[in-house]
């Protein structure tokens, strides 16, 4: 959610983000905030004029009942009781107009930065960084679910009967290496400073409306029937909303956070090999990093976890780019947005493993999480960035160290998580 003063002082640099996003429909949505905002002002003012009036008159009744004025003080006593009519009224109007600018506020997309490329959607992303030379092999690798189910490792038939599509059981070898990469990373980023943290995995409407748009949510989270609860979609929304509220002492942050959850999503049905594979599940384990600092420290930290992120990867042979998401593809309340994608041998393309986030003070201004400065309370910005989702990093180690044999090497960097194991090898 922006700042209000945008719209009070600048409703065309509101209005020429939203045409920046293709999102022309929100343009009347400004005119109406700053119309809305004007009566509430208004009401406001008015109000404190009236309680004020009303101040004024009640100090004098005390005044002239000592000095025998009965019947003056009476008649103002009744002039009290209109101010406070009168006032309970314009409170009961301010309150509405609150309301109303919130919710038409609350899909008011966040102003981009200046370096995000201006596209309509996912096809005008541009190309950053490659990061390994992406590489071809003089033998065919499988699909991964192939791969998987030759090791022994995996079991969708079992999970379609128990749980319907989207849904896996991941066996053995295969098992172990999927929690192997998920504990690499969680020690990965604590070497990195970053402190470990096990959110909950349900949380209430209000921290969801916190940290994401009305469109995002439909199409992500699962709700639980009956209660005010919805399962994360990420650990992100669980780590910001921890701080809902809160006022945090400057001297606090930067506070950098490292997460691990699972993760529940309502993906889009896909079809043909993704059916069976592992790439679009409803359920699936993320390691996360979220960072709270100070505006100005924002983007040094942006770039500083995507290259977490990337140097991770690298540690596992897998080759990565970085990917700018243009305008049309930000989320409303991002500012800026880059995906870390994987080389996908098998396909001769990356696909999409990680995302980093900087939302300036949007999801802060949402929860009302502040920090205290010298000079008063300011919002502060959040970020936050994709170690790893698995099985998607699981499919990019499978692909990039499958062997001619048909078995696949384990990176040296997880070999101490499987305990000594260096390789896993097809099952007779």
């Amino acid at each position: 959610m922006i700042d209000i003063e945008l719209i009070r002082t600048n409703k065309e640099l509101v209005k020429d983000n939203i045409k920046k996003k293709f999102q022309d429909e929100k343009l009347p949505i400004v005119d109406e905030v700053y119309e809305l905002d004007k009566k509430y002002r208004e009401a406001k003012l008015e109000g404190d004029n009236l309680r004020s009036e009303k101040n004024k008159l009640s100090s004098q009744i005390g005044s002239l009942m000592r000095e025998g004025k009965k019947d003056e003080a009476e008649s103002i006593k009744v002039k009290v009781a209109e101010t406070a009519s009168k006032i309970s009224d314009l409170e009961e109007q301010e309150e509405r107009l609150q309301e109303e600018i919130r919710t038409k506020m609350m899909v008011i997309p966040n102003i981009i930065d200046d370096s995000v490329p201006i596209g309509k959607d996912d096809s005008c992303n541009v190309e950053i960084e490659k990061f390994g030379e992406p590489f071809t092999r003089d033998y065919e690798i499988p699909y991964h679910a192939d791969i998987c189910e030759a090791l022994g490792g995996l079991d969708k038939d079992a999970a379609g009967r128990t749980s319907g599509n989207g849904f896996y059981y991941l066996m053995g070898d295969i098992a172990r290496l999927h929690e192997a990469t998920i504990a690499y990373a969680r020690d990965f980023m604590i070497n990195k400073g970053f402190t470990y943290c096990i959110p909950p995995f349900m949380i209430r409407s209000d921290v969801v409306n916190g940290v994401m748009s009305f469109a995002e949510m439909d199409a992500m989270m699962y709700k639980i029937e009956g209660e005010d609860l919805f399962l994360i979609g990420t650990s992100e929304h669980s780590m910001i909303g921890k701080f809902k509220g809160q006022i945090i002492d400057e001297k606090e942050l930067p506070i950098s956070l490292t997460s691990y959850s699972p993760c529940f999503r309502k993906e889009v049905g896909a079809h043909g090999l993704e059916e069976r594979g592992l790439y679009r599940v409803h359920q699936f384990e993320k390691q996360e990093m979220v960072v709270l600092c100070k505006m100005e420290e924002a983007m040094d930290w942006y770039n500083k976890m995507w290259s977490y992120t990337v140097e991770f990867f690298r540690s596992l042979n897998v080759p990565v780019r970085t990917l700018e998401c243009c305008s049309g593809d930000l989320a409303d309340l991002k500012v800026k947005s880059c995906d870390i994608e994987a080389w996908s041998p098998r396909q001769q393309k990356y696909y999409e493993v990680g995302s980093c986030s900087t939302l300036g003070d949007a999801q802060a201004r949402r929860l009302g999480i502040r920090m205290k400065t010298e000079k008063g309370n300011k919002y502060l910005s959040t970020l936050n960035n994709t170690v790893i989702a698995s099985p998607r990093s699981l499919i990019a180690i499978l692909e990039c160290n499958y062997q001619s044999d048909g078995s696949v090497v384990i990176p040296e960097v997880l070999i101490p998580y499987m305990g000594g194991l260096d390789r896993i090898k097809t099952k007779e």
